[in-house]
Parts: C-alpha cells; structure tokens; sequence
C-alpha cells in the first residue's frame, strides 16, 4: 500500500489532518499516524470500529458512525476511502459525497477506491455499488472537486489477483 499511500498523501501538508472515511481495522490510518499526520477515523461497523481502536490505541481518534453522519466543515486536509464508499448505494452517492467534500479544507484531497465495474451488485449480504473512471466522474458532478487522477490498479490480495480497481483523487475547489 506504501505506493498508493505516497501517491495521495504527495497532494497533503506534511503533518495534515486526514479523515479515513470507512477505516475497517484501521491499518491504513496507522499507516498515516506512523507518516506524521493527525488521523480522525470511523466506520459503520461496531466490530470495525473496536478493532481499530486497538490497533491506534490514543493515536487517533475513532469513532462509530456513518458516512451520512459526516458534519464536519473544511476541517481535513484529505480523506482516504479505500474500498469503503463502494458499500453507499448509488442513490445515496450524491449525499454522501456532499458531506465528505464538505469536509475538506480548500484544495484538500480525497482518495477514493471503487471495483472496477459498472452498478450495483448484491454479495454476501452486502450491497457493492461498482465504478470506472468514467461512471465515478459523472457520479461527481455538481460536487465542488475536480478531477486530479484516476487510474486502475490490481488487487494486492493474493487470492484475489484477477479482480481490478477504479482509483481516484479529487480535490476541493
């Protein structure tokens, strides 16, 4: 992950506050705590949420919430979401990308991370809303961010090696 973490954190202040928007067990904000930069993370997920906090332990803050609950106003320099805005049904997209860009401090970068794919998609119980570069651009119109890159990339899982994904920064306006 090292390659993709110094791929968006090139857009951030050296030290910056940094919002990881669905952090799982939080090994990506551990990641950004151990680079220097002051970390605010949640996640929908009870269990989620607790295993972070382990890991961070008083590194970073943790909180449970949802992506709609997010209210803060241009307080992050960036927001990581990786492999985590892909759970938001498209019709609730356009809301919950609202919020986050909210969030963001002017020129403030967000990296997002979708399967390659098109639409929405049942899988174990969990709803997979899948992008390419250009159906997440067009899912990004009318928000105050412009397109700095998007590419694909391989899944780094071993057992997951054919799957691809649709990768993005934008930053606020």
């Amino acid at each position: 992950m090292s390659a993709l973490y110094d791929r968006f954190l090139r857009h951030l202040p050296p030290g910056g506050r940094i919002l990881d928007a669905g952090c799982g067990v939080g090994r990506d904000a551990l990641a950004f705590v151990e680079r220097g930069y002051a970390v605010v993370a949640f996640d929908a997920s009870v269990q989620m949420v607790r295993l972070a906090r382990e890991r961070l332990g008083n590194r970073a803050e943790v909180r449970h919430m949802r992506f709609e609950d997010v209210a803060w106003l241009a307080e992050f320099d960036g927001i990581w979401a990786c492999a985590s805005l892909l759970h938001v049904p498209a019709v609730k997209f356009p809301g919950v990308a609202a919020c986050l860009a909210s969030a963001l401090r002017p020129r403030g970068a967000w990296y997002m991370s979708f399967k390659l794919g098109r639409g929405e998609r049942g899988a174990g119980g969990r709803n997979f809303t899948d992008h390419t570069a250009e159906t997440l651009q067009a899912a990004l119109v009318g928000l105050p961010v412009e397109l700095l890159e998007s590419w694909t990339s391989d899944d780094v899982r071993p057992d997951r090696v054919e799957k691809r994904w649709a990768d993005a920064i934008v930053q606020r306006r």
